[in-house]
């Protein structure tokens, strides 16, 4: 119950009456998740007689403060930038500069001839490199991660099924002598349902052959690899299609729910794997829609693996999550705007309780990021870090009437979208039959209308325009002669390997494709005696079927 205090509803009458008469027509604002933001928000919407059910303290239930006692006062969180460019050397100097720059983490993007399920040498030199780095062995792999300490240093791999980036992890870990259980990391776009409702290029395999690689792989970690988050499960894939902030988190859950179902029908002990998933969030501009995004969703996980699994392990409980700034809120027009945006993104990221996050570059609207751009994206974590001081206070937003009132209706949004999804029997279905794809759409379409009217102001699109030309920024494209040169290494490599080795992993991939052993375990195996992400995904593709995500109208 909010308070009833009749001296407090008297006051606020009176304000409401002078307000009113002062601000004339009033306009009507709406969130994102389509919520009507209050002008003012008092105890009468949100009453501290709530506080233990609403909030408790960080690191117990409800979790709405954060999963951790100490959060980022103990803690920040990990400086995670995602990297992808060039050939595995150019990736290698990036990665070494944003490390010594104060990066705690790596992230690993392949070329987009990687996504697409193909090797260097299947596509045309100058698209290489361009939006990714080229990684198909576990040579490249080496070369990518020279002088990194992966036993030392949490990796993240962009990875759809069937993993080949992790493969490639496993076998520089052999190579140089590493037990996997020193491997820490993500595999961070296992999320094959967000590949084939809104990411349609990293879909490589048929929803059937996904469904049954992606536990296979879970298994496979789980078993072999026990510091490796085998799950994260990618909201960003749809909040960026165009899904609202509530809808992405209600349809990220429902994901999840599915994956852990699909685990636990698999064998496996709901408290051995609900530790390792981790979620991927996109951190968009509307600054305290994003906080209630993140503190609501803490909230639901927590209840939904006590009450729907029965995970007894407090770590089970937890929802921990990577925070991206969102891509599509920055603008190819006055692109230095970007800096500032970025910042918001950041700091809704922070004060919403993520674990780690990558910050965007203000050029990454117009190609892969410079590296000056990618210098000034780790430089404004730091400054909000240490000169802001925005980790001294725990979940400083917590007790706003606004902030609490808005993260309780954002719960019920985020419920609805669930209970949708629910009722179409389980994620799996409710994609397979179109439901979340027009969903999204229906969203999307009406954002994007906003835009166009006016109703959602752009800083230099649709307001504030500049008179001057367009602001000229440098942007990278990859060394056409030292990509040729890769390509030419790799056909070479191809050709002097031991052909029959090769042959017959391919056989054992295959056989175990379709039959009852662990598809990944084949996976790895190929990778380690040279196989590439190429042959590994085309054989799958053979025995699985290809993927062809539904199109909707």
């Amino acid at each position: 119950m909010m308070t009833t205090d009749p001296k407090l509803k008297t006051a606020f009458d009176n304000w409401s009456e002078r307000y009113d008469r002062e601000i004339g027509q009033d306009r009507t604002v709406v969130n994102r998740s389509g919520i009507e933001v209050q002008p003012l928000y008092t105890p009468l919407d949100w009453s501290e007689d709530r506080y233990q059910a609403d909030l408790g303290m960080p690191g117990e239930a409800p979790y709405t403060r954060g999963i951790y006692n100490t959060m980022h006062r103990g803690r920040t969180w990990t400086q995670r930038q995602l990297i992808g460019l060039g050939t595995p050397q150019d990736y290698n100097a990036r990665v070494q500069m944003l490390l010594q720059q104060g990066a705690s983490a790596i992230s690993l993007l392949p070329c987009n001839s990687g996504f697409r399920g193909i090797d260097c040498d299947e596509s045309p030199v100058p698209l290489l490199g361009t939006c990714g780095t080229v990684i198909n062995t576990v040579d490249h792999m080496e070369a990518a991660l020279d002088g990194v300490p992966i036993d030392r240093i949490s990796t993240a791999m962009n990875d759809p099924t069937p993993f080949t980036l992790f493969a490639f992890l496993l076998g520089v870990a052999q190579r140089r002598g590493i037990p996997f259980d020193k491997i820490t990391g993500t595999a961070n776009q296992s999320d094959y349902i967000s590949h084939y409702v809104a990411n349609h290029m990293f879909y490589r395999l048929s929803q059937p052959g996904a469904r049954r690689m992606f536990v296979d792989h879970v298994k496979f970690c789980r078993e072999n690899v026990p510091n490796w988050n085998p799950v994260s499960v990618v909201g960003q894939h749809m909040q960026q299609a165009g899904a609202t902030p509530a809808e992405t988190m209600g349809l990220t859950l429902s994901t999840a729910i599915q994956y852990a179902e699909d685990c636990i029908n698999a064998g496996m002990d709901p408290d051995n794997i609900l530790p390792r998933f981790t979620y991927f969030f996109d951190i968009s501009i509307s600054v305290f829609e994003e906080v209630a995004k993140f503190r609501a969703g803490r909230r639901i996980w927590a209840r939904i693996t006590r009450d729907r699994f029965g995970a007894k392990d407090p770590r089970s409980w937890r929802f921990k999550f990577h925070g991206q700034t969102s891509g599509v809120d920055l603008t190819q027009q006055q692109p230095l705007n970007n800096i500032a945006r970025v910042t918001a993104q950041a700091i809704a990221g922070i004060f919403g309780g993520l674990q780690s996050m990558h910050t965007d570059g203000f050029d990454e609207a117009l190609a892969c990021p410079t590296e000056d751009s990618a210098r000034i994206a780790v430089a404004t974590q730091n400054i909000l870090r240490e000169e802001a001081h925005l980790c001294d206070v725990i979940d400083p937003l917590g007790g706003s009437y606004y902030v609490e009132a808005l993260t309780n209706q954002m719960e019920e949004k985020i419920l609805e979208v669930m209970d949708v999804i629910e009722q179409a029997g389980g994620m799996y279905k409710a994609v397979d039959a179109g439901i979340v794809q027009r969903m999204i759409g229906k969203s999307a379409f009406e954002y994007q209308n906003r835009i166009e009217t006016g109703g959602e102001k752009v800083v230099g699109v649709n307001c504030y325009q500049a008179d001057t030309e367009q602001q000229e920024v440098d942007t990278y494209r990859p060394n056409r002669a030292a990509m040729e040169a890769q390509v030419a290494q790799f056909r070479a490599f191809k050709a002097g390997r031991d052909q029959d080795v090769v042959r017959k992993a391919l056989e054992d991939l295959a056989r175990a494709a379709t039959g009852t052993e662990n598809a990944y375990q084949k996976v790895v195996d190929a990778a380690l005696v040279g196989v590439t992400h190429g042959e590994i995904i085309a054989c799958l593709r053979r025995e699985l079927g290809f993927g062809h995500p539904q199109m909707v109208a």
